[in-house]
């Protein structure tokens, strides 16, 4: 579980590795180009009931801190998808990340 340390906010903010990896890479871009948007996210079931949203702007200090210390093998797909809804005016909305369930389980073709 990875944590997101943002501004002043004594509160971390608690998110998994590989999706954090994901974010990671959006949000620096966003930020590098000095763009401000929103993140949400629902709250886990250990929490009480509800989501979060963080306004993320460039001069707000922010710090990723992942507990698994080999980077994450990256979805592009997440990747470009976590983007487009920072482009958006709802900002990014953590979503879990979608597998292609048709193509993990195909059979591999057998040589004749």
């Amino acid at each position: 579980m990875g944590t997101i340390y943002y501004g002043g906010s004594a509160t971390p903010i608690q998110i998994e590795d590989r999706a954090l990896a994901h974010l990671k890479v959006v949000i620096a871009t966003k930020l590098r180009r000095g763009e401000s948007f929103t993140l949400s996210w629902r709250h886990p079931d250990d929490q009480p009931r509800g989501r979060s949203t963080l306004w993320l702007h460039p001069s707000i200090p922010l710090r990723f801190v992942f507990d698994d210390p080999e980077p994450a093998l990256l979805s592009r797909e997440w990747v470009e998808e976590l983007a487009n809804s920072a482009s958006s005016s709802g900002g990014i909305m953590l979503v879990s990340e979608l597998f292609d369930v048709t193509a993990e389980t195909a059979p591999e073709p057998t040589a004749s």
